[in-house]
Order: C-alpha cells, then structure tokens, then sequence
C-alpha cells in the first residue's frame, strides 16, 4: 500500500533509528532548513536528560566494538542492503563547487567520494553530470559490492573500492594530488575521534593544492544524539547504537580544529537546523547537522 506524504512523516515519540537516519533531509514534511553558526540551545527537559548519569561503556566493550566496526557495517548493509538510505540529490544544491569548481563546462571534474556506502550520493551525480569522473570507497566490502552492482555503474567513469580511511593507503587506488574534491557526507562520525586526523591525512595525500573537502555529517544535540540511553555512551558526543554501529556528533569548534591541525583550511563550517514534525502528536524532532568546507593550501584552481 503507498502511503501519504504524512504517513510517511509521521514519527514515533520513541523513533527507531531508520526513522531518525533513514529520511532523506529534503523530505516535503521538514521546514526550511537553517543555517546558523550558534549550536542549538537544548530545552529545559533536553539539559535535565542530559546531565543525568551516563556511564561509559566499558574499555574492553569499546576494543571490541573498535575491532569489529568493518564486520558491524557490513551486517548492517546485509540486513538493510540498498534501501536504507534515500538518494541524495540536495549536493549539487548545497554545494556549488560540484558545478563552479571548473573553469569552462565540458572540463571534468574527479571527485572522491570517501565513504560512498552504497552510492546514494555518487549515482544521483553521474546521472547529473557527463564530465564527472568518481573514486568511491567504503569501510564495508559488502557496501562496495552494491555499488559495483548497480545498474548506473560504469568503470569508465568510476572506480570503487573497499578502504579503511585509517590505515589502507588512498594513493594505491588514487592518484597522489589527483582529485578536485573530496565529499565526505555522513562518514567521519562513524570514526573513531582518536582515529579521525589519520583518515583526514589520508584524503589529503590525494587531494590537489587549492583543492576542497564538502562535509555534511551529524552536529551538536541533533535528535537522535539526544535520544541515546544510558549504556550507549562512548565518550564525549561519542555513541553506539544496538547494531554495534557508532556515531559522533560535532561542534563546530572541534570539527575546525580537527581539519586545521590535519593543514586545511576553513572555508565554511555551519550548524544546518531542521525539523520533523509528527502532526498527529504535535511532536517536533530537531536535527542538527555540520555542513562544511575545507580547502587543502596551495594555488587556486586554474592559476
């Protein structure tokens, strides 16, 4: 049965994580998203809930899940195979250098796609744009299967392959200095925060001087941060969800300073606030996510 466009809105006051996660941001049923530089103000009931007691989850719990994160995101993309996650056809919006980027129209443009997951992201774009051409990677082999799987995958126009950001080698697929842009949408909150400056050198080694790096990732008290129990947390802003699967969420400030020590450069760096609202019970869900822009020093593109 096809369901309504409020039926399909509607979320729970306990909402699962494919009800927080899954939804893609430019839903008809969400309001204008805004951008602010300021993180969200918790309510009253949202500060109490969250200076209760949350005890760590344990040092050895922690090892594990650290030592089975590629195997958790693999069973997550069994159980879920390509229908989690809807297309997302908002970068081109979001993200002008996917067009302004190159001098004259018909250059192309090689992007890299760090943590491509199944492709909802780098499909949407080679369908958009004839001069693309895409190095995707991903933590799961698994993910990587989809994509190569997929009716819109060309080998002429994309490379994939299965990478640990933290320790395989970009260049041994990727050209060194050889990629105009790096998006990574939803990828570096599934790192851990003592490994994120390793994969952000990783990408650099692949990334042209006077290159960019697009991210859009979960941000400071979004929702589903908020909606975590005790028992989940890993640290600061640091979490696991019952699949073994985890997450960060950023601030600004730890997100700027985590690029800059790594040699980028800010170019952008805002809270996008938005809302999801369930019309039967009034109830409004805030997401808050960090969309940035970094650039990797040296000439600007074209000079």
């Amino acid at each position: 049965m096809e369901l309504t466009e409020d039926a399909k809105c509607d979320i729970k006051e306990t909402p699962s994580r494919e009800e927080v996660e899954s939804k893609d941001e430019t839903s008809p049923c969400r309001s204008e998203q805004t951008k602010t530089s300021v993180a969200r103000l918790l309510t009253p009931e949202e500060m109490e809930k969250s200076s209760g007691e949350q005890t760590l989850v344990s040092g050895f719990k922690q090892m594990k899940l650290e030592k089975e994160a590629q195997k958790n995101w693999d069973l997550f993309y069994k159980r879920n195979t390509t229908n989690f996650f809807k297309d997302r056809h908002w970068t081109t919006r979001e993200f002008e250098e996917l067009k302004a980027y190159r001098e004259f129209e018909s250059q192309r443009l090689v992007l890299l796609e760090a943590g491509c997951g199944v492709g909802n992201c780098i499909f949407p774009l080679l369908e958009d744009d004839l001069n693309i051409f895409v190095y995707a990677c991903d933590f799961s082999p698994r993910a990587v299967e989809f994509v190569k799987q997929n009716a819109l995958y060309c080998p002429e126009r994309c490379c994939t392959f299965q990478c640990d950001l933290t320790k395989d080698d970009l260049r041994t697929n990727v050209p060194e200095d050889g990629v105009d842009v790096v998006m990574l949408i939803f990828v570096l909150s599934a790192v851990h925060p003592e490994k994120m400056k390793l994969a952000l050198q990783n990408i650099s080694r692949v990334l042209k001087p006077g290159g960019v790096v697009l991210f859009r990732d979960y941000g400071l008290h979004d929702h589903a941060m908020l909606r975590f129990k005790s028992g989940n947390k890993l640290g600061e802003n640091f979490y696991v969800r019952q699949d073994g699967t985890r997450s960060y969420f950023f601030s600004k400030e730890f997100l700027a300073e985590l690029f800059e020590d790594t040699g980028f450069q800010t170019v952008a760096n805002d809270y996008v606030l938005r809302e999801t609202v369930n019309k039967k019970e009034g109830i409004c869900v805030p997401r808050v996510f960090l969309q940035s822009k970094f650039t990797k020093p040296g000439p600007s593109h074209g000079s």
